[in-house]
């Protein structure tokens, strides 16, 4: 970006109220033409109000927009499309059943006499698939494509708008690192074609590497900015905790008890020729690494009884343990948080003191019938515990930031006392605050002897929480590392299947 580029949009005083939530208060943010800016802060800090103000899912209360110098009013998404702004969701909205092309211009098909214009559809499609370095066929349906590829088609779409600012909310969440290159070298194309871009991310390494600047957001409020020689990890940390973060990983040392999990060559059916034994003992902090598609999210899924395993032997406290369904695992002191959250950690339509005691229910029930009483201590024991922000108990838990979601998955759990926690990607999409805190209850639980094995794409976060590693590779166990042997170059030498010694 030109530090003489001209200003394409300014953000002035932005104010939105929710029934007891203050998420914007007097929120300044500018823009320039062909410019990458990031606007990064922890959940709840307001990034997502403010991009849906600009996207036109929601109005602000207070304070002004300009787009080149004059006074815009958004009130919907087709306000917003026909000033040249776009929103790409985190979870992506292609109709999976559909080609490319009928999604790239969804409700926008040129006609002929009535009838859609397949070949000018097709054409048209085909120069916005260029454009963002897919050379596929229009007639690609969306939902065979792997979710990289999914991404670049949002862009795709965006760009058919004629979009002028495109807004990327955490794009690269679930993408691999060979997708992740792709979409920054899509992005670095659009910048330099002029077109700006407000970049969303938890990962503050994409951050650095793409953003000309930096404006950091906190409880709804702006905290500071940072322009392109000041973009440094902690820089940006302090202005979105408000504080230093000298100690990220407060790890102790604890003897581990005696073992919780042992597998002998246990069998999945993901991989059914390959053979995983290991163990697992009370007060261990195991990481499982990897790559996507190594099999860790499925390993997990065997020892929770989602999909049983298909050989092998499993024993829990030295008792066989051959799970069949969830409801097994939980009865023999298992808990499983899974990688998604919103499908299948949580009712988000229900209230925060449904999702809070879901997993104890059963234990809680009277005749039958909910126990109120102990539903609502086991909820606010939860909140108090997780430190959830939440107006209360009765909010809808879709309302939530991710981080509180998460927070609200794991408390569940705690209220059953687990011997076993299964964790899959538990600070996926949070801020590092909220992260922080994850990382506090780890090690408080395993202080009291939980044996903890969680699967995590962050190897920053593998290094600073294992006591041991363990790394697969296409379904199998490659290795294992204790924690003084635990280094990026090591686990990436067993995640791509060599040994040690190669």
């Amino acid at each position: 970006m030109a530090s003489d580029a001209p200003l394409l949009l300014e953000v002035r005083s932005l104010g939105k109220q929710f029934p007891g939530v203050r998420a914007l208060h007097e929120v300044d943010l500018s823009l320039a033409q062909g410019e990458v800016h990031a606007v990064i802060g922890e959940n709840g800090a307001g990034k997502s109000t403010l991009m849906k103000i600009l996207a036109g899912v929601q109005s602000a209360d207070t304070g002004e927009i300009l787009l080149d110098g004059q006074q815009v009013n958004i009130q919907s998404v087709r306000d917003a499309q026909n000033l040249g702004i776009a929103l790409i969701h985190q979870e992506l909205n292609l109709a999976g059943n559909l080609d490319l092309a009928a999604n790239i211009f969804l409700g926008r098909e040129p006609q002929r006499a009535g009838f859609i214009d397949r070949p000018a559809l097709e054409a048209a499609a085909g120069e916005h698939l260029q454009r963002v370095g897919l050379n596929l066929p229009p007639h690609t349906i969306a939902g065979d494509l792997p979710i990289g590829r999914q991404q670049l088609v949002e862009i795709a779409k965006a760009l058919s708008c004629n979009a002028r600012i495109l807004i990327m909310d955490e794009p690269t969440s679930s993408l691999s690192q060979k997708e992740t290159d792709t979409l920054f070298s899509v992005v670095r194309d659009l910048r330099s074609e002029g077109i700006s871009i407000i970049y969303i991310s938890h990962r503050l390494g994409e951050v650095k590497e793409l953003a000309d600047r930096v404006t950091v957001l906190r409880d709804g409020e702006n905290a500071g900015n940072l322009a392109h020689k000041e973009i440094g990890h902690d820089a940006m940390v302090k202005l979105m905790v408000g504080r230093d973060l000298d100690k990220f990983y407060e790890r102790s040392s604890h003897a581990p008890g005696k073992p919780v999990l042992a597998l002998d060559r246990l069998r999945t059916h993901a991989h059914p020729s390959s053979e995983i034994s290991f163990t697992v003992r009370g007060g261990e902090i195991v990481g499982l690494a990897g790559l996507v598609g190594a099999g860790r999210t499925e390993l997990l899924q065997t020892l929770f009884g989602v999909t049983p395993a298909i050989g092998g032997e499993m024993r829990i406290a030295d008792q066989p343990f051959a799970p069949q369904s969830p409801l097994e695992a939980i009865r023999a002191g298992l808990a499983l948080a899974p990688e998604d959250r919103k499908q299948q950690g949580l009712i988000l339509q229900m209230a925060v003191r449904a999702n809070a005691s879901l997993a104890s229910l059963r234990r809680d029930q009277r005749r039958g019938f909910i126990d109120r009483v102990a539903e609502e201590t086991v909820a606010q024991d939860a909140v108090d515990q997780m430190a959830v922000k939440t107006p209360s108990l009765d909010q809808v838990t879709q309302y939530l930031s991710g981080g509180n979601q998460q927070k609200i998955v794991l408390g569940k759990w705690l209220a059953l006392n687990p011997r076993l926690l299964l964790l899959d990607e538990p600070t996926r999409g949070i801020d590092v605050g909220a992260k922080r805190e994850i990382y506090r209850l780890m090690e408080l639980l395993a202080g009291e002897g939980v044996a903890i094995l969680f699967v995590s794409s962050e190897m920053e976060e593998v290094l600073g929480m294992s006591d041991r590693a363990l790394v697969m590779h296409e379904g199998r166990m490659s290795g294992e590392l204790a924690r003084d042997q635990l280094t990026e170059e090591a686990v990436m030498q067993l995640a791509t299947g060599l040994s040690l010694a190669a």
